[in-house]
């Protein structure tokens, strides 16, 4: 009889059996577990099982077989869960308001500059990001490119797609989180009063 070990040093070894054992074995459980956190959202729950199957393939080798694989996978999924929440936040704020701004036609020059100035915030951090990171956001976000559009494009995979977009986001987020307060004021002008 194997043991989770057993298919935990197989997989190290880069055996798709022992990977497919594990999905079997643990994806209903990791789609539960996901779906209670995300408060029912089945394509949530679905997307962040496939994610972090991706995720234990492509780190394999540095897989402990002596450590609960069910927690390790549980481990992964609630990070990227979070990630994805602190993700959809920024997109929310980028893409629902700082897009739509430019359809809007506003009387008030104080809201007109607070605006402008917003953007211009945020393409200046745009920036700031490392040339191959910034290539993909703007695909991402100022395109509305999918990432498996992205990946096909840039001739990458598509989690490199996720991960570059992560790492912008939570960039974003950090430099955004500063002036907190000054950009839920703009927003907030913006959705009682337009």
């Amino acid at each position: 009889m194997e043991t989770e070990k057993d298919i935990l040093l197989e997989l190290r070894d880069g055996s798709p059996e022992a990977f497919e054992k594990l999905f079997h074995t643990y994806g209903g459980k990791l789609y539960n577990f996901i779906l209670k956190l995300s408060s029912g959202d089945v394509y949530l729950a679905e997307e962040m099982v496939q994610n972090t199957f991706i995720r234990i393939w492509e780190t394999r080798t540095s897989l402990n077989p002596d450590k609960s694989f069910l927690s390790y996978l549980c481990t992964i999924a609630r990070n990227k869960l979070v990630n994805e929440y602190e993700h959809r936040t920024v997109e929310y704020i980028h893409r629902e308001y700082i897009l739509k701004f430019h359809s809007t036609i506003d009387n008030s020059t104080e809201k007109e500059t607070d605006r402008n100035l917003l953007e211009e915030f945020i393409d200046r951090l745009i920036e700031k990001l490392p040339p191959a990171r910034k290539q993909v956001f703007i695909l991402s976000k100022k395109e509305m490119l999918s990432n498996k559009e992205i990946a096909e494009r840039l001739r990458i995979s598509e989690s490199t797609v996720q991960t570059q977009l992560s790492k912008a986001i939570s960039f974003l987020k950090e430099h955004l989180a500063k002036y907190y307060d000054h950009i839920i004021s703009i927003v907030l002008i913006y959705v009682f009063v337009n």
